[in-house]
């Protein structure tokens, strides 16, 4: 007889986690076996309290996978410090836990006071994804405003919520039915809500409610902490951005102190504009060029090339401004005094000049303008003492000349060197006039004194006549008119010089009397009218620069060439006449007369110059005889 299954086959069955299928075969067995009434209710009993312990036993495991789930899942999202990662993950683990086909979150928005759509894990639906939820509307919005969870098996049939047209129809464009959300909570603060849902009507048990609320506790802490941290990191990056704001100020306000220090330093040491350009490239870098009052340029350094019209419009515009004005790759820097413009900087760059450089270059400019006023200024008492020693030495009676000398001395002048007076006629304004003839005369270590319609230089040098053209033709240009000048020298003695400015003054006038305007000549140049207005008189110079030539030949080749010419122009000119006189022939007084046009020139006979040549012939035989 086969035996009767008794009881502890369930414990058994207990012990290896057999399914629920298999408690039922120790009943079946039983009755197979014949067993009584009693025996079978005995076991019946004792299977159903075994299912239930099986039951028990299996939400302990779930339950603590679950929890296990959970705490895993509370430690990666304390890991986690970005919060859009924190957020996904919070869902991507919500719908893992639960098992539901969606899974998404609504975060508050204090400025609206709703709840919008913030991460969503399995939607499939764009409206749905930018839904809003006022306050106690939907699901959604009950729990956030309850701070309560709620759950529905069926969200369309449930009436527990107010359902607004365009929630619903996002809910039912995603095609979701069975709905769980939980608060997310920070103390008694809802910052969002946590839902799991499915799209076939469910319903949620008790420990999936407690499950996802646990979450939603952890995600809640994860959310502050990545929100707390994401802030921290705003403000660092605040923090940080204005340190380089502070430093970039600081570097900038240091790199305009050293500029400033060292153009205070080129001032205090003697520096001129070239120092002072030089400096700036060395700051700045680039390029620069300094022009002066009239636009000319006065220092270069670097290549800044050629400046178009409209370089001098913008720097009118920085003049009107009062600060640097940027013009494709230039700077443009000019500082004037009044209505009179004294400087202007142009600094070519590459790279865009910061606020800073700009600075620097207007304070540049504003140094070069102080230098060039202290030059001028410097240069106007230099060239009025250049005036006054000049007039003393032309108009008053040399009583010391060694106080002279000194005063020429402190002016860089040495006047036991030969010079050279010249008297210019000019008809074009006094200043210019001045201006320039005190820049040839410093630069000459001279001196210079200017009237209304003439200027005096005395210049070293013994040359007067070619002083005179250079003169002439220098000023002639300044003024863009003619100007006539007359010389005389070379003077040797501080006495001289009056008498030596009375010379050149008839020089001077000489030439524009002879219609010679716009030119420059010293005594020895004007032929006999030199002899007739010179002081001095230089017969032999006059004879050397008239006859010099043909009498030097008759000394060297024994011939009578002199002779010659002076029968030639007694006679009219007539070679015959003169062949008969000198008893040769015809073709030998041609050959003579050709020798002396290679001697004196081609245009030796022409009025002027065989007047001067006559009057030469005789003062040679007068002082031969």
């Amino acid at each position: 007889m086969t035996p009767v299954p008794g009881a502890a086959e369930y414990l058994e069955l207990l012990a290896r986690e057999a399914s629920a299928v298999e408690f039922e075969g120790p009943v079946l067995a039983a009755r197979a076996a014949g067993a009584s009434a009693e025996a079978l209710e005995e076991l019946e009993n004792a299977k159903l309290v075994a299912l239930r312990v099986r039951a028990a036993l299996a939400r302990r495991a779930r339950r603590g996978a679950e929890l296990s789930a959970l705490f895993q899942t509370a430690g990666d999202l304390a890991e986690l410090r970005d919060l859009d990662a924190v957020l996904d993950a919070i869902v991507s683990r919500a719908r893992q836990l639960l098992g539901t086909d969606v899974a998404y979150m609504t975060l508050y928005d204090e400025d609206r006071d709703d709840n919008y759509m913030r991460v969503t894990d399995g939607s499939a639906s764009a409206n749905f994804q930018k839904l809003r939820l006022p306050m106690g509307a939907g699901l959604g919005g009950l729990v956030a405003q309850s701070a309560t969870p709620y759950a529905t098996a069926d969200y369309f049939a449930d009436e527990r919520f107010d359902h607004l047209r365009t929630i619903n129809d996002a809910v039912h464009e995603e095609g979701l039915v069975a709905i769980l959300g939980v608060p997310l909570r920070l103390g008694s603060r809802v910052i969002g809500v946590l839902f799991a849902a499915d799209r076939s009507a469910r319903p949620f048990v008790q420990e999936e409610v407690a499950l996802l609320g646990s979450f939603a506790a952890h995600a809640a802490v994860a959310i502050d902490n990545a929100r707390l941290l994401e802030g921290t990191r705003a403000a660092l990056d605040e923090l940080s951005a204005a340190n380089k704001v502070v430093r970039a100020h600081s570097n900038a306000v240091e790199r305009a102190a050293l500029a400033h220090d060292r153009m205070m330093d080129l001032v205090l040491r003697g520096g001129g504009v070239a120092d002072v350009a030089a400096m700036v490239t060395e700051v700045i870098g680039g390029s620069l060029l300094v022009l002066d009052s009239t636009d000319r340029p006065l220092e270069t350094v670097g290549a800044v090339g050629d400046l178009e019209s409209g370089v001098f419009d913008t720097a009118r515009t920085a003049r009107a401004l009062g600060r640097s004005v940027r013009r494709g790759e230039l700077t443009i820097a000019s500082v004037d005094v009044g209505a009179e413009t004294l400087c202007t900087l142009v600094l070519r760059t590459a790279e865009d000049v910061s606020d800073t450089d700009q600075r620097i270059l207007e304070r540049a400019a504003l140094v070069t303008a102080l230098l060039l006023l202290e030059r001028r200024s410097v240069a106007e008492a230099e060239d009025r003492f250049r005036g006054e020693l000049l007039d003393d030495l032309i108009s008053r009676e040399i009583t010391d000349a060694a106080a002279l000398r000194e005063r020429g001395r402190r002016l860089g002048v040495d006047l036991d060197r030969p010079h050279v007076l010249v008297v210019a006629r000019h008809d074009g304004p006094r200043e210019r006039v001045g201006f320039w003839a005190s820049a040839q005369a410093t630069a000459e270590r001279g001196l210079a004194t200017a009237g209304s319609t003439q200027v005096a230089l005395l210049l070293p040098g013994e040359d007067p006549g070619k002083a005179a053209r250079r003169v002439a033709a220098e000023l002639s240009a300044v003024l863009g008119r003619p100007a006539t000048a007359g010389a005389c020298g070379p003077i040797t003695a501080l006495a001289d010089v009056a008498s030596a400015h009375r010379e050149a003054q008839r020089c001077a006038d000489t030439l524009v009397a002879l219609g010679r305007t716009g030119h420059g000549a010293g005594a020895a140049d004007l032929g006999f009218v030199g002899l007739l207005i010179g002081d001095h008189r230089d017969v032999d110079a006059f004879l050397d620069s008239t006859i010099g030539p043909v009498v030097a030949y008759d000394g060297r080749r024994g011939t009578d060439l002199v002779h010659t010419v002076d029968v030639y122009f007694g006679h009219g000119g007539s070679p015959a006449r003169t062949a008969q006189t000198l008893h040769i022939h015809v073709n030998t007084v041609a050959q003579r007369l050709e020798r002396v046009g290679r001697l004196l020139g081609e245009d030796w006979q022409s009025p002027e110059r065989a007047l001067e040549i006559q009057l030469a012939l005789r003062l040679h035989r007068l002082r031969r005889t």
